[in-house]
């Protein structure tokens, strides 16, 4: 490790500098100002803001191939949107927003479709849930694959296999068609994790479960519910900005997003919660993706019920109306230094941090210091956008230095 470039002298001037008592003067409430409850006084989001029912219309609607007539999921990966269809084919399908018939298809072979019901994936794998569970909610063999993403285009996929049984599921007697709790189809990935959100077509809700991501059976473990009054199929996580967008639909096949937003580590009941309506009656909404985290695609698998008949259809979302507010203050939270790009975000953080930097300090050391100038933690930075897990500091004011330049030296609060 480079010797460090400054004196511990410094750094305590540094920190004796910076305010103090912060948790004291930290305000509860209502962070957001789209909120009716708005609480301009507040400096730490509790969850607590309450929202109109608002109603929105898609920027654009198109048909997709007829191949794709039960997609079940979506991701945006490679300039291409990624989909799937829900049962018998184990193909997954890549196309062009500009062009929906424009596409490729990719065998998984020797993988079964019981119900694939989502797709998500991290910089490395796809995973696809073959979780669905809703014939009699029964099901004992419920899984994810994890496939390698460039192996796929080789059209040669290393594929293995997270296997899961839900930890507070301890009756398997037969339900019947959609009449249980313990349906799924959507999860999300996180740095460490896999977090199940359960379809639940008795309460109308749903609950959380986290897995490891590692290969092998686990136990999902219970962390909370969340009341959304229908029934979710899909989200998407952008775990850099703390923000996660689920779709769904309830029984009478209204359409909806919901919004998880602002907050801290994985305490996903403490966000902003924002439901908002799709003005697409009778769409069963099953796919949701984004790049920006301000327009999204959604997808919609095929529904006859004579005499209405909706064909399998993708749509565009701008929801910058809705995002764009909270996304600016998460970047601008931060104060770059020295003509160098770099931003510290979020700050305060619960568990992780994002260093943002420029190329010329990739390969640079980062070291976290407490107030006495004692290091508690460090290492590289290895991309532009450097992940780094503080969950295991204590609560408190940190200060962190980039590279071997004394003035890249910034405050970190940990929540």
């Amino acid at each position: 490790m480079r010797k460090l470039g400054f004196s511990i002298r410094l750094l305590r001037a540094l920190v004796f500098m910076l305010p103090v008592n912060i948790a004291k003067a930290q305000v509860s409430g209502c962070t957001d100002p789209l909120a009716l409850n708005f609480n301009s006084l507040a400096t730490q989001n509790d969850g607590t803001c309450v929202y109109n029912l608002l109603s929105i219309t898609p920027s654009l609607s198109e048909n997709l191939p007829a191949v794709m007539i039960e997609t079940s999921g979506l991701v945006a990966w490679n300039n291409k949107l990624w989909t799937h269809n829900d049962s018998q084919d184990n193909n997954i399908y890549a196309f062009d927003t500009n062009n929906v018939n424009n596409y490729q298809s990719y065998a998984l072979p020797g993988l079964i479709n019981t119900d694939w019901e989502e797709i998500s994936q991290d910089d490395t794998y796809f995973y696809i849930g073959d979780f669905g569970n809703n014939t009699n909610g029964n099901r004992t063999d419920l899984k994810i694959f994890r496939i390698e993403k460039n192996s796929v285009l080789l059209n040669s996929p290393i594929i293995d296999t997270i296997n899961f049984a839900y930890s507070n599921q301890t009756d398997f007697t037969a339900t019947g068609g959609n009449n249980t709790d313990f349906d799924c189809e959507s999860f999300i990935i996180s740095t460490d994790s896999i977090y199940l959100f359960t379809k639940q077509w008795i309460s109308q809700k749903t609950s959380i479960y986290s897995i490891p991501k590692t290969i092998g059976t686990h136990i999902a473990n219970y962390r909370s519910t969340l009341d959304v009054q229908g029934l979710i199929t899909g989200a998407v996580y952008k775990e850099s900005q703390g923000l996660i967008v689920l779709c769904g639909y309830t029984n009478l096949l209204q359409p909806f997003i919901y919004l998880l937003y602002d907050f801290s580590g994985v305490n996903f009941l403490g966000a902003n919660k924002r439901k908002i309506n799709l003005s697409l009656s009778f769409h069963q909404v099953e796919g949701i993706t984004t790049n920006s985290g301000l327009i999204y695609y959604i997808s919609n698998e095929k529904f006859v019920q004579l005499p209405i008949s909706i064909p399998a259809k993708l749509h565009v979302l701008d929801l910058s109306s809705y995002l764009s507010n909270y996304l600016n203050n998460i970047i601008t939270n931060v104060v770059p230094s020295h003509g160098n790009d770099v931003f510290i975000y979020p700050v305060p953080s619960g568990k992780l941090i994002y260093i943002r930097v420029d190329n010329k300090l990739i390969g640079e050391e980062y070291s976290i210091f407490d107030y006495q100038g004692k290091i508690v933690l460090a290492g590289l930075l290895n991309e532009t956008n450097t992940a780094v897990n503080i969950e295991q500091l204590n609560k408190g004011v940190y200060l962190i230095k980039l590279g071997n330049d004394s003035r890249q030296i910034k405050k970190l609060i940990k929540q």
